[in-house]
């Protein structure tokens, strides 16, 4: 059965950030993931997630100024020294968290006629970022983000984000896969499971296309998704990045009906 992380930056929104570790282990989450951890020391998250016996499973590196409309510096040119220094600070809090994958953002491209430099900076970078996280033994996670929520990302297709990671040709640097943004992008999600299952280092759910439970009301079947996760020999966590329709904990009906069914095993 797929082990479930709960996206703490999603889920929860009823409770103040520190209190939804908590509320997470009380539905049953052994782990969580959330996109960023720099608002409080690691220290402080740490001792949420030994109070409640989580295991961190995911975070990003700073993706640049936020209030601004920056999506991530990865990728961006001239802004490299930035973007190193944020993934250095990634390491340390991920040193004290215990957690082996870090996302790192790709950017924002403004003009396409830019893209070759910008995928130059994007491979170097990520070349640094592999090599630095190797030392600690962490996996650098890229993921491709579909275009309707995120004009302008600069990195939307699986096949993209497989090809960089065999540019860079490190063995840590893996895709990550979100099935929500895959099927909005380009569908077909199960074949590209099958094709890419190798390369994925993590990956995300939510219901298509209103980023809602990962229930019957949305377009993909997730409990064939579920099983042909397992069949594959996935054995890392599924994120739950999605927006609760309403109170979290009631939401969580499709988590109860899947582990459910997975109970009982074949009929």
């Amino acid at each position: 059965m797929p082990r479930f992380a709960a996206n703490l930056s999603m889920l929860y929104p009823e409770h103040d950030f520190l209190d939804r570790f908590a509320a997470a282990a009380a539905d049953g989450f052994q782990a969580v993931e959330y996109m960023s951890p720099y608002d409080y020391s690691p220290q402080q998250l740490k001792q949420r997630l030994d109070d409640n016996g989580l295991v961190q499973a995911l975070f990003n590196a700073p993706p640049g100024n936020i209030a601004a409309g920056e999506k991530g510096t990865v990728s961006l040119p001239g802004r490299e020294s930035e973007f190193r220094a944020g993934f250095d600070k990634a390491l340390e809090y991920a040193a004290v968290l215990g957690n082996d994958r870090i996302h790192v953002m790709a950017g924002l491209l403004a003009n396409e006629a830019d893209r070759a430099r910008h995928q130059q900076t994007y491979l170097e970078n990520l070349s640094h970022a592999a090599t630095q996280a190797a030392k600690a033994g962490i996996t650098v996670l890229l993921e491709p983000i579909n275009t309707r929520d995120m004009p302008g990302f600069f990195l939307n297709y699986q096949h993209q984000a497989q090809a960089i990671c065999k540019a860079v040709g490190q063995a840590n640097l893996k895709v990550q896969f979100d099935v929500y943004h895959c099927q909005i992008v380009e569908g077909d999600v199960a074949t590209k499971l099958r094709r890419d299952i190798a390369n994925i280092g993590h990956i995300q759910i939510a219901g298509v296309p209103d980023r809602h439970e990962p229930d019957m009301n949305n377009e993909l079947n997730y409990p064939y998704l579920f099983e042909l996760i397992d069949q594959l020999g996935y054995s890392g966590w599924v994120g739950c990045e999605y927006r609760p329709r309403g109170d979290t904990s009631k939401g969580l009906q499709w988590l109860r009906d899947w582990q459910g069914r997975s109970s009982q095993g074949p009929a």
